[in-house]
């Protein structure tokens, strides 16, 4: 089918001073429903090419109109104050809610398209009316998603699990005990329990964009670094802390981050308040305090290139099928067939 999909960020490197933790998973996931025989036509901006200069050979078909389209996929966004909010136009707007609000309206409220809507970032209002639309539904990237929401997680390619050796993994030299890649939002709350604690006692590095630390003057922040970077800090990473904002941890919404650390043999260590924690890494990493987290470094830190160490990171990249990017694709598949025999048998009926 053909299927207009609406997204706020990038499928290359993007720039580095701009968040997209779609940029882990957009392309994959989309590359594998063109291979399946979907033709995918993108609503908003080439942020690669108009931004980042980022030339994708015209692998991918961008319109600025609104064309003939089968289905409507939406990554949802929301109002951000002074960014998404401001005249179109004026300094630092982002035309990204005005362009979803004419989408909306076009195809899902006059045309009634079926249309599926991807909150990644938990935004969409419980209350919502698409989440009570019959030609509507509403997709959540957590394992005990909202009422009457689909479970679509973040994706993650097999190919890149069968590349991942654990060996060679455990055997890469790395100089931090500790790192973490992502920005501030909601996290300061685990920061200070479970990050903040061990960095006083371990070599570590943060990145992202972390605009308040004056409370921690003994972290180490790095700022922002360029997408690709992000391996490099976890493959020099003994272990992470998977930090959620809460409304992400109440559901069980795992961000792109465990792949990215996993990928690299960066162990994450999972705080136990995270829902369904042990179904994200082993029991072992699984910590409650600071003070976990320093016990649990000293003991990676003596396993550290043994056989041990590589059946841990084993026993992580396999937990990542979870988010497998076919099971993911077979997810929204489902979804969309679902949705289409619905719209059909109400037109029908009409």
């Amino acid at each position: 089918m053909k299927i207009g999909y609406s997204f706020w960020g990038f499928l290359g490197n993007g720039v580095t001073d701009t968040p997209d933790g779609g940029r882990s998973h957009r392309r994959p996931f989309i590359d594998a429903l063109l291979a399946r025989g979907h033709e995918i036509v993108f609503l908003q901006a080439d942020r690669d090419r108009l931004e980042a200069g980022d030339d994708l050979g015209g692998a991918y078909t961008f319109d600025d109109g609104l064309p003939g389209i089968d289905a409507l996929f939406l990554e949802w966004r929301w109002a951000i104050p002074g960014r998404s909010t401001t005249v179109c136009g004026s300094e630092g707007h982002t035309c990204d809610l005005h362009r979803q609000a004419q989408l909306i309206n076009h195809y899902t409220v006059r045309s009634q398209t079926p249309t599926i809507i991807w909150d990644k970032d938990r935004t969409l209002r419980a209350e919502s009316v698409w989440r009570r639309t019959a030609h509507t539904r509403v997709c959540e990237a957590a394992l005990a998603p909202t009422l009457g929401a689909h479970s679509l997680l973040f994706p993650v390619a097999e190919d890149l699990l069968a590349q991942a050796d654990p060996h060679t993994l455990a055997a890469r030299p790395r100089d931090l005990a500790l790192g973490y890649v992502g920005n501030q939002y909601d996290r300061d709350e685990p920061f200070d329990r479970f990050f903040a604690p061990a960095a006083a006692r371990v070599e570590h590095l943060v990145a992202g964009k972390w605009a308040k630390t004056g409370r921690w003057p003994h972290v180490r922040f790095a700022g922002r670094i360029p997408f690709e970077d992000a391996a490099g800090v976890y493959g020099r990473s003994l272990a992470t802390v998977l930090m959620l904002p809460e409304r992400y941890a109440a559901v069980g919404q795992m961000t792109q981050r465990i792949f990215e650390a996993v990928l690299a043999g960066c162990l994450p260590l999972a705080p136990a308040d995270i829902r369904f924690a042990d179904r994200f890494v082993p029991k072992e990493l699984v910590v409650r305090s600071g003070d976990d987290v320093l016990e649990r470094l000293s003991y990676l830190s003596e396993i550290a290139g043994t056989e041990q160490h590589a059946a841990l990171i084993a026993a992580c990249v396999d937990r990542l099928r979870l988010f497998g990017l076919c099971r993911q694709v077979n997810t929204l598949e489902s979804v969309l067939h679902g949705l289409l025999q619905t719209t059909a048998t109400e037109r029908g009926a009409a």
